[in-house]
């Protein structure tokens, strides 16, 4: 969607779809061919052989017989927005020292249109466990901790939208697929000021997760999952304590 300050004359169609090829790209879709790549963003294959090559050409992407993957590249896009905030420098310290307290392996996401996606984690060595999300792994909204701290903090036009207008999906046994009952629990996270969600998304574990930046207009969260074994719902109120102080500390880095 184009935002409406931007005329749609000044947008470069050809640009938006070779950006749609490269989001193509996941976990799931790590070495695709160019009928896949056709199928998965509905560009004519034509179109997706010529944006693609291109991509080949800059570096971005690797050919491999008739398959495409990522390069290294790609991780530069990304490493502007982090130095330009001073991710390592300010935001990861923070980070390390909330997952020692913690004893839990510790992210930073923030909202990116109707996804959140992590930009800052905890290095392993403080984690018993983890769920495999990395630096750019992306969150659903409706169904996560820290995709709902974001509605409950962040815009309510945008929070009302999203709520109303995403598409439900069954992540496991347990993910809540009625609108108003997430709605419910939003605005419970809301007054709460922490979203508490089990086994919703990843069967089995409970995800904790506290606002980043003011009500109404925080675009971030902190938090952690574990298996729903490792925690003790009677410090649930601790560990969330532990998250606000750290929340704020880097909200306060990042103004």
């Amino acid at each position: 969607m184009i935002p409406a300050e931007i005329p749609a004359k000044d947008i470069s169609l050809t640009f938006m779809k070779g950006m749609s090829v490269l989001r193509t790209f996941d976990e799931s879709h790590s070495q695709l061919t160019l009928a896949d790549i056709a199928r998965l963003t509905g560009i004519e294959r034509a179109a997706v052989r010529r944006l693609v090559l291109t991509l080949v050409y800059l570096g971005y992407v690797r050919k491999d017989g008739t398959r495409f993957s990522l390069t290294p590249r790609v991780l530069v896009l990304g490493s502007g927005f982090l130095r330009g905030n001073q991710f390592g420098r300010l935001v990861q310290p923070l980070i390390e020292m909330c997952a020692r307290e913690l004893g839990y392996s510790v992210g930073l996401a923030m909202r990116d249109g109707t996804e959140a996606v992590y930009v800052a984690q905890s290095s392993q060595r403080n984690a018993r466990y983890t769920f495999g999300f990395t630096i750019g792994s992306r969150l659903p909204l409706l169904s996560t901790s820290i995709g709902r701290v974001l509605l409950a903090w962040g815009d309510p036009t945008w929070a009302r939208a999203v709520i109303a207008d995403q598409p439900l999906e069954r992540y496991t046994a347990e993910t809540v697929l009625d609108r108003d009952e997430i709605e419910r629990r939003v605005a419970e996270s809301r007054v709460k000021g922490a979203s508490v969600v089990k086994s919703e998304f990843e069967a089995g574990a409970v995800g904790v997760a506290v606002p980043v930046g003011p009500l109404d207009a925080a675009e971030a969260a902190l938090g952690f999952s574990e298996p729903i074994s490792e925690i003790d719902p009677d410090d649930i109120p601790r560990l969330t304590e532990v998250l606000h102080r750290f929340a704020g500390q880097i909200t306060a880095v990042l103004k």
